[in-house]
């Protein structure tokens, strides 16, 4: 036994733990303190104070604990709690709040030092700390009141436009609003999976028993188990939820068993004893090599192309005749993990009936969208989705990384089977091996223009490594096509994309979802085309820049919610000036971003409106919550329309109502979300805002057309979001001194948010310009297994950024508001590659620019 104290109390836990957090969160059940990397200590979530001093508790042994004094958030006094909570919320200083507890500890231990706590210090301790969402702008805006002695007022945003708090605000910040992993009910078993030791084998044999006679076992379940179907997919069902005896493995993510113990340690220790008799392939890691086999990589399937988009438009051949100038280059983009902050967790609890067989299944979920996790769960078990429901528990970030099932259905199936609660929480390790990543796409570029630098012709070849299984990745090489010649004019085209299947990681939706690896190379092609017309980068970026009338990329004629491209371009411009009079390198780079599915997809999003006899009001809607604030937007929406305090709603996703508009992508949740909350709010005006009676509200999106229909002027996408962002360096260092940002929002709905997700976005998007990465070796192994090794840009690197919010309300959607989640990194890379050239006069066509262990492998792409 180890003893301690914990927030006053004397205690003791059992000294098995492998650390001071595991005691913590699975014995002392104080769940505050977050397991986001445990026990590498690299992301900070888990941060307490010990005798004083902030800690990493998943660092911390029980021996080293013994004795001391340990405080968590829930033993900080109820005036700093509210003070702490209060200033984080007022600043903006949380979106998905997982991170949040532990950055407050450690601001906590900085505000009880002796000297006084500065924002350059502040920046500098906090680099034990990561955070995904924010950028760490607003972080260290709120440390920085604090340490003044500043008191924040935490408003509560009102109707559309209002500047204000995010829903659950201080609960988040304070670690009082769990998230999966923090839930426990009484009997709950825990399941751990067993991954396979190759990314392309036949699996001869699987061997538990071994694992059951360890303690605390009580099922290992295989493939044999399903009752249903085995795979599941958002697009192609073709993801295994196991590999059979008899199967092959397609990558390292590949689950072979799952393990369920009384605790979590049980069930982990008894991972390793399930024996597995392998016979080892060569996997294919190449997309060349796949493409040209015909051989599958892939189990079951038939061929390793995955999807081809192409389209052309125009003489193009006659216009590179014409053209005064051609620029050609081949760019490469880097695979990328979305390291958010909370690995994944599921929690499924049986309803049991009196002849002890499970009738039905509630599923805590954290996925992006839940009603696509219940009918693959109902499809998995061979039954009624009448007989599941999933709550939505709002998660601790995703990026697109949550879009496709991860351990959803093998816990679905566990606790269906055994009739008792099994939650499942995958380790970071674990976390990289299964769950998708950004595409690295190589992409062969040749541009041409006439002698004042107008576009003439762009022509593009892009291939992509997509992983052995479907996911999204032929929508996501489709966007890049579609988004190949960037917010232009360009008088003819001809673009082709190619998604591969491999038996690297499998990759998906990302943020930005193509857009900002078509948008690097076409910045890249503008810069290089201004510096031989010798004009600013500025310049031509102007001279091309589409507005209401012409004809976009793939033929799209643009309606007016195109003016925002120019209104962002003109607002970096006296940026652009002064960097220029001050003789600092300054680069530049302009985007557009799809918001909506679009490409002939019939979008429909449904939510309702309640009036309950307390007085509140219940909003319900079918979008995940993820940080980005959909919660707030549909409360300011009813807000909006009803006309009541944002006090009285609250707001409710799970799948009791067929609401479901499937995932939460695509920067389409705010647009369609207020949309179909504004629907529903209009509704219940009309029907008398009767008591009991749920209003439902519909908004629908279904006039696009396909990129591969082959009309002349096809609508791809319904709106668009535009951004123009510029990178000035430091003359001397050529580090980067200033980040100036300008989105076209539409129509902000919350400022406050809307200034967060850029600046979380410009973070981002720097980290994938000069440092990310997560490469795959020659046998498909990811070569980086820590968050550390992804090389996050820390909170002391974050340069200055300005964020200017841009209002050109698009004429298609609810409040003319445009998707601000993803476009924020489009234009990142481009820019820094631009302020790079101009410091040092070097182009840059491959990323990460800096950090070259984490780009993808030359001889994997040749």
């Amino acid at each position: 036994m180890a003893g301690f104290t914990v927030n006053g109390q004397t205690v003791e836990v059992r000294d098995h733990h492998e650390h001071l957090l595991a005691a913590l969160r699975d014995e002392l059940r104080i769940t505050s303190p977050k397991d986001g990397c445990s026990p590498s200590g690299q992301c900070g979530c888990c941060t307490v104070l010990i005798d004083g001093k902030a800690r990493i508790s998943c660092q911390t042994s029980l021996e080293k604990a013994d004795g001391a004094e340990i405080t968590t958030l829930e033993g900080v006094p109820e005036d700093e709690r509210t003070r702490m909570a209060d200033a984080f919320a007022a600043h903006g200083a949380l979106q998905c709040g997982f991170c949040t507890p532990g950055i407050v500890m450690r601001t906590v231990a900085l505000l009880g030092r002796d000297k006084q706590t500065t924002r350059d210090d502040a920046a500098r301790h906090l680099g034990a700390h990561l955070c995904r969402c924010t950028g760490y702008v607003k972080i260290l805006d709120a440390v920085e009141s604090l340490a003044l002695g500043e008191t924040s007022v935490a408003i509560t945003a009102g109707g559309v436009g209002g500047r204000g708090t995010k829903y659950e605000g201080q609960a988040l910040t304070l670690g009082d609003r769990g998230f999966i992993d923090d839930m426990e009910p009484a009997g709950c078993f825990h399941g751990a999976v067993v991954l396979s030791e190759h990314a392309r084998a036949d699996i001869h044999a699987i061997d538990s028993s071994a694992a059951m006679a360890m303690p605390g076992v009580v099922a290992v379940f295989t493939a044999a188990d399903v009752p249903g179907e085995l795979r599941s997919g958002l697009i192609h069902k073709d993801w295994p939820a196991f590999i059979p005896i008899g199967g092959r493995t397609s990558y390292l993510g590949d689950v072979l068993a799952l393990v369920v113990a009384e605790t979590r340690a049980q069930a982990r220790a008894a991972t390793s004893a399930v024996a597995i008799d392998y016979g080892v392939l060569q996997p294919f890691t190449n997309p060349a090599d796949a493409l040209a086999t015909d051989e599958a990589a892939v189990w079951t399937l038939d061929g390793n192309m995955l999807s081809r988009s192409a389209y052309s438009r125009g003489g193009v051949d006659e216009a590179f005749e014409r053209a005064t100038h051609v620029a050609r280059d081949t760019f490469q983009t880097q695979r990328i993990d979305h390291a958010f902050l909370e690995p994944e967790s599921t929690l499924a609890v049986p309803t049991v009936g009196d002849d002890n067989a499970t009738e039905s299944l509630y599923v805590y979920s954290g996925g992006q969208g839940v009603w696509d996790d219940r009918n693959d769960i109902a499809r998995m078990l061979n039954i009624s989705t009448d007989q599941v429901t999933v709550e939505l528990v709002s998660n601790g970030g995703a990026f697109g990384g949550k879009e496709d099932m991860s351990n959803q259905g093998q816990t679905a199936l566990a606790a269906w089977l055994l009739g008792r609660p099994v939650k499942t929480t995958f380790s970071r390790e674990e976390s990289f091996l299964v769950h998708t990543k950004r595409h690295p796409i190589r992409m062969q570029y040749e541009v041409g223009s006439d002698a004042n630098g107008k576009l003439l012709a762009v022509r593009a070849k892009m291939i992509g490594d997509s992983g052995p299984y479907a996911s999204v990745g032929m929508k996501v090489l489709e966007r890049a096509a579609g988004h190949a010649s960037g917010p232009y004019v360009t008088e003819t085209i001809d673009i082709e994309a190619t998604a591969v299947r491999t038996n690297n990681s499998v990759c998906g939706a990302f943020r930005g979802f193509g857009a900002n690896q078509a948008q690097f190379a076409m910045e890249g092609m503008m810069d290089r085309l201004a510096e031989m017309a010798g004009i600013s980068g500025w310049e031509i970026r102007s001279r091309n820049v589409v507005e209401p009338g012409v004809v976009w990329g793939p033929g799209q004629i643009m309606d007016d919610g195109s003016l925002g491209a120019r209104a962002c371009l003109d607002a970096v411009k006296p940026a652009w000036d002064a960097a220029e009079a001050a003789g600092n390198p300054v680069g530049m780079g302009l985007g557009l971003k799809n918001s909506g599915l679009g490409n002939g997809a019939n979008e429909v999003s449904r939510s309702t409106v309640r009036f309950d006899p307390d007085d509140t009001v219940e909003i319900r809607h079918c979008w995940t919550e993820m940080g980005q604030g959909i919660h707030t937007v549909a409360r300011q929406v009813a807000v909006e329309e009803l006309g009541i305090e944002a006090d009285r709603i609250t707001v409710v996703v799970d799948t009791t109502r067929e609401l479901g508009a499937g995932q939460t992508t695509g920067s389409r949740g705010t647009v369609m979300g207020a949309g179909s909350v504004a629907d529903a709010c209009r509704n219940a005006i009309a029907g008398g805002c009767e008591v009991g009676v749920e209003y439902e509200g519909v908004y629908v999106v279904d006039w696009t057309n396909s990129i591969n229909e082959g009309l002349e002027n096809p609508v791809i996408h319904s709106t668009f979001g535009y951004a123009a962002q510029l990178v000035e360096l430091d003359a001397e260092s050529g580090d980067i001194a200033k980040v100036v940002a300008a989105h076209d929002v539409g129509r902000a709905v919350n400022p406050l948010l809307c200034e967060g997700q850029i600046e979380g976005a410009v973070h981002m998007g720097l980290g994938y310009a000069l440092s990310e990465g997560f490469p795959c070796d020659e046998n498909g192994k990811p070569r980086n297994e820590t968050l550390r090794s992804l090389d996050i840009i820390r909170p002391k690197d974050m340069p200055p950024t300005e964020v200017i919010l841009v209002e050109s309300p698009d004429p298609n959607s609810p409040y003319g508001i445009k998707g601000v989640g993803e476009i924020g990194l489009v234009p990142t890379a481009g820019a820094v590659a631009a302020a790079l050239h101009a410091h040092d006069g070097e182009w840059r066509n491959e990323l990460p620019m800096r950090t070259e262990k984490n780009r993808e492998r030359a001889s994997a792409w040749q």
